[in-house]
Parts: structure tokens; C-alpha cells; sequence
């Protein structure tokens, strides 16, 4: 991924930064850059199994577990995180909530996004999620939009992190990051989200798999990995 300062994540629910993007978040914390997280629910209704197994709990008691999760999970892997509470299952921004999101793009200059697969037929809150990242990166480029002369800006490249079911969301990675740097530091963002542990061991799996194509693939020897699909045309001076 790009050199850079900042990187940007939209996100739709909390366990999506950590299992999907952990790994490249602590990855280019510890490069030096400032990431920062947008998540755009608790998934109170649908992404919080555990927490609902309780019992006589409230929407209001889910959200405020699963926001000091997220918040928690954020903190251990070095990046900020802002909340827009749009709600789960279904997920339905606004437009002042995309207003604020254009702002973030603008003020933090991000030199990435990553977000969401394009297709999840499983949960419609994740494309939709990729549709509101891709939509205010769009606006942002628009100059008669909060019209700034002074203003400097160009749109990121966007990465699109793995989908549950990659087979079925037409997701096809071109990238697979190294993180075995930063492994520990992705597993334990891992047990801070009590509300979804069922997911622990299937998302180490993943990793695995993914170090071991990575390791095929580029010839060098890598345990844990995180595959990720461009969108826009990467620009070169040469392909080697």
C-alpha cells in the first residue's frame, strides 16, 4: 500500500476492523502512520450473538458493550475510532452523517481506505458501507462542495478486505499483506470482543491460509497474511 501519513477505515460494524483489517491497521501503526477507524454501528442487533445469549439485556446494554469493545479493540491495535451509530440490520445512513465523513476525508488526507467487499450477499450492511466510503471519497473531490480554493486533496486508493464467504461475494484479492509482524497484536484485538468469540478461531484460519498463499506467491517465507482487492488502477514507472 502506499506511503503515507494517514490511513482511513469504513467500517460497518465493530468485529469487521478486527477480524478483516487488524492486521494492516497495527501494520502501519507501527510504520508510523495515524489510522483512524470510522464505524458505522455497535452491530447491536445483528453482530453481537454473544451478548444477546444473556438474556433479558436491552438494545441500549448490547450498544454500550459492544462500543467499549470496539473501543478497546481500537485502542490495542494504536488507532482512533469514531462512532456514527446508523444502526444494524439493517444499516441506514444519513446525509449529515455523510457530510461528516466527506469532512474526515478531507481533514485527514488519507493516503488509503479500506473497506468493505463490493458484493456480501450474507449482509447487506457491508456493501452498503462500501458504498457510502466510495460515495463521500467522491464528494470530496468535488470542489463546489464547501468551495475551499486553498483546499489540497486527492481521492486514496481503496482496498476492499475480505468477505466472510469470499466465493460468493465475487471478491478476488490482488494483494496479501504480510502481518506476522504485527500477529499477537491482531489476536488479542481478537479476545477483546467477547460478544463474537465463535469467530476467533475461524478468522485465525483465515490469516493462516492467507500467509501460506502469500508465502507461494512472493517466495518469502510468511505464517499469517490479509488479502485485500483494489479497486482504481495502481499507477507505476515500472512493473518490476
Amino acid at each position: 500500500m502506499s506511503i503515507g501519513k494517514n490511513g482511513l477505515v469504513v467500517t460497518a460494524h465493530p468485529g469487521d476492523f478486527v477480524w478483516r483489517a487488524g492486521g494492516a491497521i497495527a501494520l502501519h501503526v507501527r510504520n508510523g502512520y495515524r489510522m483512524k477507524i470510522v464505524c458505522l454501528s455497535f452491530g447491536e442487533r445483528g453482530e453481537s450473538q454473544w451478548a444477546w445469549k444473556k438474556g433479558d439485556v436491552a438494545l441500549s446494554d448490547v450498544k454500550a458493550q459492544r462500543r467499549e469493545e470496539a473501543e478497546r479493540a481500537a485502542e490495542s491495535l494504536g488507532a482512533e475510532i469514531e462512532f456514527f451509530d446508523a444502526g444494524d440490520y439493517p444499516l441506514h445512513t444519513t446525509p449529515a452523517m455523510l457530510d461528516r465523513l466527506v469532512d474526515i476525508y478531507r481533514e485527514l488526507k488519507p493516503s488509503f481506505v479500506l473497506t468493505h467487499s463490493l458484493e456480501d450477499p450474507y449482509n447487506v450492511d457491508h456493501p452498503e458501507a462500501t458504498r457510502f466510503a466510495q460515495e463521500a471519497r467522491i464528494i470530496a473531490q468535488a470542489a463546489g462542495h464547501k468551495p475551499n480554493p486553498d483546499l489540497a486533496y486527492s481521492a486514496p486508493p481503496v482496498f476492499l478486505f475480505e468477505p466472510h464467504q469470499p466465493e460468493q461475494c465475487n471478491y478476488k484479492p490482488n494483494i496479501i499483506l504480510n502481518i506476522d509482524e504485527v500477529w499477537e497484536t491482531k489476536r488479542k484485538a481478537f479476545e477483546i470482543l467477547a460478544a463474537q468469540k465463535h469467530l476467533w478461531e475461524y478468522y485465525t484460519r483465515v490469516a493462516l491460509n492467507r500467509g501460506m498463499q502469500g508465502g507461494r506467491n512472493s517466495g518469502r517465507a510468511m505464517t499469517y497474511g490479509e488479502a485485500y482487492q483494489r479497486i482504481f488502477p495502481q499507477v507505476v514507472e515500472e512493473l518490476a
